[in-house]
């Protein structure tokens, strides 16, 4: 596998990128080890491991994003189509696509275990999702790759679960879309850091 650059650097250099293309800087199985490392090693609320990850690579991530223009095409008045069937075919062009659900069995496990805690662990499963984002993200930045994340949840969810056999109960969170960088990301604005970060008690 291509070495990794320093953490900092790689969550520094994390972009969105929209102009995806099939030419992937490591293998599919370098990709697959990336996502296992992430599953195994990314942080969950009380160690719950709720997070569920769908990995579809070449026609089955395709065939996602034909579903997602499907449902869309019986949501979005026919004129203005155009636009969503040219976003949805840029997510198309790129490689692959990862599916980000919460299983809610052992969230509702923990919140029958620690009773006192149970109306937060609805939220941290969510922040456990968003840690399985951000560090699946950034690791195929690390490798080179682009990546840009969709949220087309809950209106694909159904289609599917049905068609990759996916337990009706799990909750579609997010989809990371991946593949070889097209084109350059948008600029990074920030916001002032003084208004974002407070530090108290520092000595030096």
């Amino acid at each position: 596998m291509a070495s990794a650059k320093p953490f900092l650097d790689a969550v520094k250099e994390r972009r969105t990128y929209y102009a995806l293309n099939r030419n992937l800087t490591i293998s599919e199985k370098e990709v697959q080890d990336i996502v296992k490392d992430v599953v195994l090693h990314v942080p969950s609320s009380f160690n719950s491991q709720s997070a569920r990850l769908v990995v579809l690579l070449n026609e089955e991530h395709e065939r996602f994003w034909d579903f997602t223009l499907e449902v869309l095409k019986t949501m979005v008045p026919a004129e203005q189509m155009e636009p969503t069937e040219k976003k949805l075919a840029g997510f198309r062009a790129a490689y692959g696509t990862v599916l980000f659900f919460e299983d809610p069995e052992p969230v509702q496990a923990l919140e029958k275990a620690f009773p006192i805690y149970a109306h937060h662990f609805p939220t941290w499963s969510e922040h456990t999702s968003a840690m399985h984002q951000f560090a699946l993200w950034t690791a195929l930045e690390a490798a080179g790759l682009g990546a840009n994340l969709q949220h087309y949840n809950p209106i694909v969810d159904r289609k599917v679960q049905e068609h990759w056999n996916i337990p009706l109960e799990w909750k579609l969170r997010a989809q990371l879309v991946f593949g070889g960088r097209a084109g350059e990301p948008g600029d990074k604005d920030f916001k002032p850091l003084e208004q974002r970060l407070f530090v108290h008690g520092a000595k030096q």
